[in-house]
């Protein structure tokens, strides 16, 4: 993490800098839109995006390590070593791992309820048992601690105009809309990680279930009924991104360009996996460079803008709330 950013967040402690820092290398290596996206917002309200990244991530590849298929057990008792260590910061005492020392630092500078990151595990300990989902309700059920916490976590973070409660469930809806993007583009990758994400009334709708995606994966061939169910799902999906998109103005000036971003170059997600034909069980598509480039350069005219009107803050006003937790 650059100085500059630790600095304008007022993070000093070395072990803090430390800690943040290893969660933006996280994000640089694997959260590509999502990283692009937070380099648009000031530089003092990066380090807590970093960290919330980290901490999903980490927990992510706890679920999805499989270098032990068969020992579910094992990776669940990592996952409940992971809460008892993040409990235990969140306390007041040191984070065993670096990135759990960043997040609770982050919950208690922004005052984030403790139970977004308890539904969130709560969702990825799912992952080690269930293998896929009925109904869309079901799937909300899950993607509630995946999906929308992340996106109620992120809220006091990027600021809001409107009252808390009133923007909260526009986050909700963006934080599930990446997600169903997410699952569409890597129906193949789960599928190896023996998971069906999308609900099963939903493929079945086009007559697909698991069998015929296993098939589809394994010898490499398309199935029209394939491509309509995907289609179909990626035509929810959008109707997810419009709930959602009422929810950017209500952010902070300054934070909505990187939202916006986000928003865009997620959406172009779908788009990506439409001119692959659907094919998402055999590859995964991509957003082209070109593409995040220009996308990135309008968040940036949209910086200049916020910051031109955006009226001075003296810097002891900006950091009055802002308080050490104890260590």
């Amino acid at each position: 993490m650059t100085r500059r950013e630790l600095d304008a967040a007022a993070i000093t402690d070395p072990v803090l800098r430390a800690a943040f820092d290893r969660c933006r290398r996280l994000n640089a290596r694997h959260g590509k839109t999502y990283f692009l996206a937070t380099r648009l917002l000031p530089g003092s309200r990066r380090p807590a995006v970093h960290a919330l990244y980290g901490f999903a991530r980490l927990a992510d590849d706890i679920v999805d390590d499989l270098a032990a298929p068969r020992a579910p057990g094992d990776r669940g008792q990592r996952l409940r070593d992971l809460s008892q260590d993040l409990h235990a910061a969140m306390d007041g005492g040191p984070g065993c791992h670096p990135v759990v020392t960043a997040v609770a630092h982050t919950a208690h500078r922004y005052r984030i309820p403790h139970r977004y990151f308890d539904d969130f595990l709560t969702s990825m300990r799912s992952d080690l048992t269930v293998t896929d989902y009925g109904t869309l309700e079901a799937l909300r059920g899950y993607m509630h601690g995946s999906a929308a916490v992340i996106g109620l976590q992120m809220l006091p973070v990027l600021g809001h105009t409107a009252p808390r409660d009133e923007a909260a469930p526009y986050a909700a809806a963006l934080g599930e809309a990446f997600q169903l993007t997410n699952f569409i583009r890597d129906v193949g990758e789960d599928l190896d990680r023996d998971r069906v994400y999308l609900p099963a009334d939903l493929l079945a709708a086009d007559g697909v279930d698991r069998e015929l995606l296993l098939w589809s994966r394994r010898t490499g061939r398309r199935d029209r009924r394939i491509t309509r169910a995907l289609r179909s799902a990626a035509a929810l999906t959008r109707r997810f991104y419009a709930q959602a998109a009422p929810g950017l103005d209500m952010l902070e000036p300054v934070s909505r360009p990187c939202v916006r971003t986000a928003f865009v170059l997620y959406g172009d997600i779908l788009d990506a996996v439409a001119r692959d034909g659907y094919a998402s069980v055999h590859r995964r598509s991509a957003v082209p460079l070109t593409r995040r480039a220009a996308v990135a350069a309008t968040g940036l005219a949209r910086i200049a803008a916020a910051r031109l009107t955006a009226p001075a803050v003296p810097a002891a006003a900006r950091l009055s709330a802002v308080e050490e937790p104890p260590r």
